[in-house]
């Protein structure tokens, strides 16, 4: 049944000159049907350098809205309106101007997992990736950091500064206990532990590694060791796998599933090149102050 999906994904692909971008925690059939998988950084980067009348985002809504403000003169589907972010949906654009409000002069870095209108308001983004190098440019000024509190405090780990922390988390990490690692290393106890930084910091000190999930992709392959206890969203084991034939990864917990990531499916992939919809647009006067703290993170 995949098969035949798939095939009528490359030939409407063909007639509608579309190009598919799928985030490391798609479904498997998802990442497999995308031209490009990657992190949200990867992907954002990529959104500049498609040649495509069409870009299909199979990811959630904030990383499609990144994609429009990156290109005005191109079409943007998000194939399930419906897959938002709960992180990003914790911090509004009146929440950072009162922030400003309160710490007159500060810097504002907002995490790429946050609305157009918040990258607005914000002079620089970040993804997880790059979020220290971001925040090191604003040396030696106040730096609010939005809406991760965790990604947040693993930048003032690394800096050795102090932050102005939003309070927001994504509910995937923050599901995963220093309890449920103990017992997953236990399991496999000669495992390389890895985890995304969008983890608590009892988790993160309980790593070899606090990586991105494209940086995840890469220390797996240059790592001598063999297999892996991954602390992130189980879809980015099917990459992981798929890179690294010889090694083994396992997940570090069960509950370590986003819904909204998910919600992307084959048909609705197809269902979107078909109809031509839905379509993500961001208002030119917020895409104008987006694409800056875009840009910004994107110059480094």
């Amino acid at each position: 049944m995949n098969e035949s999906i798939l095939e009528e994904i490359r030939g409407l692909k063909r007639s509608r000159g579309a190009v598919i971008l799928a985030h490391n925690y798609q479904r498997p059939e998802v990442q497999d049907a995308a031209d490009f998988t990657g992190d949200s950084l990867e992907l954002a980067r990529k959104a500049t350098t498609v040649d495509a009348e069409t870009i299909v985002f199979c990811g959630v809504h904030f990383m499609a809205e990144t994609a429009a403000v990156l290109n005005p003169g191109r079409r943007v589907l998000l194939p399930d309106p419906k897959a938002g972010c709960p992180m990003a949906d914790m911090v509004t654009a009146e929440q950072v101007r009162t922030l400003k409000a309160a710490h007159p002069g500060a810097k504002v870095v907002c995490y790429v997992n946050s609305s157009a209108e918040v990258k607005a308001e914000s002079d620089s983004c970040c993804t997880s990736s790059n979020a220290v190098e971001v925040v090191r440019r604003f040396a030696g000024e106040d730096v609010i950091f939005v809406p991760d509190r965790h990604l947040g405090s693993f930048v003032e780990e690394k800096l050795g500064r102090k932050l102005i922390l939003w309070e927001g988390f994504c509910p995937t990490h923050q599901r995963l206990t220093p309890e449920d690692l103990a017992v997953a290393k236990a399991k496999h106890p000669g495992a390389t532990v890895v985890c995304h930084p969008e983890c608590a910091r009892p988790i993160r000190e309980l790593c070899d590694a606090v990586l991105s999930t494209g940086q995840m992709c890469a220390y797996a392959k240059e790592s001598p060791a063999r297999e892996f206890l991954v602390a992130t969203e189980e879809g980015l084991l099917h990459r992981l796998m798929q890179e690294n034939p010889g090694k083994r990864f396992y997940l570090a917990s069960s509950r370590l599933l986003c819904p909204n990531m998910k919600r992307i499916t084959l048909e609705k992939v197809r269902d979107a090149l078909r109809d031509g919809a839905p379509v993500v647009t961001v208002p030119d006067d917020v895409a104008s102050r987006a694409r800056r703290a875009i840009e910004a993170m994107l110059a480094g």
